[in-house]
């Protein structure tokens, strides 16, 4: 279904006023777009590799139409719209350098045409990040001598569920383990975020200006050079165990750095929240009864094919101190973050914060993985002042609350709290079949595959705080510690990877689920309310959802929800576009998004009848290849067209574009290109291939399109043999004005 204009416009009534936070050859310019009386769009759509309704050309002219298509390894944008290069990897920030995979952005002013930009650095893409290292950083490192190493050691570790090398336990003379160290040591530096100084030229261009505030807080602050990360809320009193059930690191509330921080969230009062995301893949993510972690030897060092994988294994890092939000004054050259942990842990992709004077604060977040939850933190005291640094103390106190959506388009929010009644939702009505549940009295987890054991459950622990153990403030500690788990115990619902929430002008949310496929090892959505636009269940390609607080209050623990877009193919009832993942509102309230389509799927050769070689249909995840790389879209909120989404622009190959970011003044948008070349590296001698493609007109038609494909990167220098480098972008008309208007 496409987005309920209806809806829309009577939400739109009241208008919008908030701000959402080089050269390029253009040649894939969009047939006209349908006119729409009061609506007016800025730029010409680009066409991308399918037909959409929106271009209102005639079914039968469609075959002809797209036959054929070149991809191009470039950020393609409208005509009249230009990028320049303002970061890329490798690049000096303060004594550090531009991290690896570049995600949130947040523009904080510090005067006319000047500011600080604060960048996530997510992970590093195992591939070209070994590829381009010793080119782009100018040092060596000893990757094919820990290659062998952790090769060893898998092979040694027969039928181990988590394989690779447990660096942890050699000894500190073992070369073996300098070794690893030296490599997670770089991997880590790359990730985390960084803040830099820019500045708008008489030009128009945007440029980087160095400044006492240019610094990085990367994945290992604090190890080295005491630059260690702050905690505050109840997580602090296990923290600070000197011994448990589990892990313990001995530093008490001290915290070595932040990794996998992926979304994020700029406040009224000019701090940035950054989200640590899949802490998974690089520390033990289940913990004990007590809150305290796993043995690091639960995710040992490896590298696979897509990351650097156990990179806190080595350096013996406490799982539980991980995947949290993370709150920096970019104003402030000494803060180096504060974890917040009444916010929760979990795998946070999303940062929505509702501030108003004389109400709470409310604060939303997402738990991006098959089976994810939506939260909603509510502080103890009110807001006085939305612009006053003291704020930063509401996150300090209050409840965590996790959404329970009902079929019928209501919902409510409970209290990750002791006395909340255990209520796990039977797993027949996951679209996976599987619940992932606390394992007591021992630590981890257990897989509910049968209502009967979700029954048994219920039946031996009676509230939440049976699960866990401690003194009332450590109790609460290891609740928050164990948010996503503690949240599956009283029933929150399962939901499609949630990655972001937005806060409109209204105070309403706006959430972008991804996918609503299921996953062997996370689980799955709730079949009752995460549906596709023919009923399906296990619908792969994704939802905006529009949730509306009881009487708009943001302590509400009720609420109404409406999905209002999907993606998927025209023919299907999608708009086009798959995956949808962060979104953000312009001067003028058009909604942007940008997609997240796995990297291996992007451009994957589609055959015809949409079979498999064996015979067999073409799985949806698969389908995905019909749609191209990664792309941004607009979606504008007034006019006839209100609610239709027009193709902006698509990322280089194998990239993903994140972090959208508006300046007030509406003349610039900053973008990140993440990891492009991830799967296959360096473009070599601008290599391209052609793959068919079985696409369908808008009416339904099968015909074959012959597509032609890069391997590969070379963005952002686009030079054959280049190295692809994820890069912060600063798009912008070529000629003076607003991008939207």
């Amino acid at each position: 279904m496409g987005l309920n204009r209806r809806h829309f416009l009577t939400f739109l009534a009241a208008g919008f006023g908030t701000v959402a936070c080089g050269r390029f050859p253009q040649t894939q310019q969009a047939p006209a777009t349908r006119s729409s009386a009061g609506m007016k769009l800025a730029f010409q759509p680009v066409r991308g590799p399918m037909p959409l309704a929106v271009e209102a050309i005639a079914a039968n002219q469609q075959p002809q139409i797209y036959q054929f298509y070149e991809v191009a390894d470039d950020l393609v944008l409208p005509a009249g719209y230009t990028y320049d290069i303002l970061a890329s990897w490798g690049d000096k920030v303060g004594d550090s350098r531009f991290g690896y995979n570049n995600d949130y952005l947040s523009f904080i002013p510090t005067g006319e045409n000047e500011g600080l930009l604060v960048v996530n650095f997510e992970y590093v893409s195992a591939v070209p990040w070994q590829q381009s290292y010793e080119r782009v950083i100018g040092k060596t490192l000893p990757l094919r001598e820990v290659d062998r190493a952790v090769r060893q050691a898998v092979k040694a570790i027969k039928d181990d569920k988590v394989p690779g090398l447990n660096a942890f336990r050699l000894s500190d003379q073992d070369p073996i383990k300098q070794q690893v160290q030296a490599v997670c040591a770089e991997a880590l530096i790359d990730q985390g975020l960084g803040i830099i100084s820019v500045r708008k030229t008489t030009e128009g261009r945007w440029e980087r200006t160095a400044s006492k505030l240019d610094r990085r807080v990367s994945g290992i602050s604090g190890l080295r050079d005491g630059h260690y990360l702050k905690a505050t809320g109840p997580a602090v009193a296990v923290f600070r165990k000197t011994k448990g059930q589990g892990y313990v690191d001995q530093l008490g509330e001290k915290i070595i750095g932040t990794f996998q921080n992926c979304a994020g969230g700029t406040t009224p009062w000019g701090t940035v929240l950054s989200a640590e995301e899949n802490i998974q893949v690089q520390v033990p993510e289940p913990v004990y009864a007590d809150g305290t972690s796993l043995d690091p030897i639960h995710r040992p060092f490896n590298i696979t094919d897509e990351e650097l994988t156990g990179l806190g294994n080595v350096f013996g890092l406490a799982g539980n101190k991980y995947g949290w939000i993370i709150e920096v004054d970019p104003m402030n050259p000494t803060d180096y973050g504060t974890k917040h942990t009444w916010l929760g842990r979990y795998r946070h992709e999303a940062v929505g914060v509702r501030v108003e004077a004389g109400k709470k604060l409310a604060f939303y977040s997402g738990c991006d993985r098959q089976g994810g939850h939506i939260y909603k933190f509510v502080s103890q005291e009110p807001v006085i002042d939305p612009t006053a640094k003291s704020n930063s103390k509401l996150l300090e106190t209050g409840m965590l609350y996790v959404a329970q959506f009902n079929p019928d388009g209501t919902g409510k929010w409970l209290p990750l709290a002791p006395d909340t009644p255990i209520n796990p939702t039977p797993p027949s009505f996951l679209a996976g079949v599987m619940l992932p549940l606390p394992q007591r009295p021992e630590g981890g987890i257990f897989k509910a595959e049968k209502d009967e054991q979700v029954v048994a459950f219920r039946q031996r622990f009676k509230q939440l705080g049976d699960l866990y153990t401690g003194n009332v403030v450590e109790k609460q500690g290891a609740i928050l510690i164990d948010a996503h788990y503690a949240a599956n115990a009283i029933g929150a619902t399962c939901a499609a990877r949630p990655e972001d929430t937005v806060i409109a002008p209204d105070g309403s949310l706006f959430i972008a689920f991804t996918s609503g496929s299921a996953h062997r090892e996370n689980g799955s959505s709730d079949i009752r309310v995460f549906k596709g636009p023919k009923g399906e269940t296990g619908y792969e390609y994704g939802w905006v959802m529009h949730l509306t607080e009881t009487d708009n209050a943001p302590d509400a623990t009720t609420f109404k929800w409406e999905m209002t877009a999907t993606g998927g193919e025209p023919v299907e009832g999608g708009m086009g576009f798959a995956n949808p993942d962060n979104l953000t509102f312009d001067p003028k309230g058009n909604l942007w998004m940008v997609t997240d389509m796995s990297s291996d799927r992007l451009n994957r050769e589609v055959g015809a009848n949409r079979l498999e070689k064996s015979g067999a249909p073409i799985r949806p995840s698969s389908l995905r290849g019909i749609y191209g790389n990664n792309s941004i879209w607009c979606m504008p909120m007034t006019g006839d067209g209100a609610g239709e989404a027009y193709l902006f622009g698509y990322g280089p190959m194998e990239s993903e574009l994140t972090g959208p970011c508006f300046t007030q003044d509406g003349s610039t948008l900053f973008l990140s290109v993440q990891h492009p070349g991830e799967t296959q590296g360096i473009r070599k001698d601008m290599a391209m291939e052609e793959r068919q493609f079985a696409l369908r007109t808008t009416s339904g038609q099968e015909f074959m399109q012959t597509r032609k494909v890069p391997i590969g990167s070379n963005w952002p220098s686009k030079q054959a043999n280049d190295p692809p480098k994820p890069s912060v972008v600063v798009i912008r008309k070529t000629t003076p004005g607003e991008l939207v208007v």
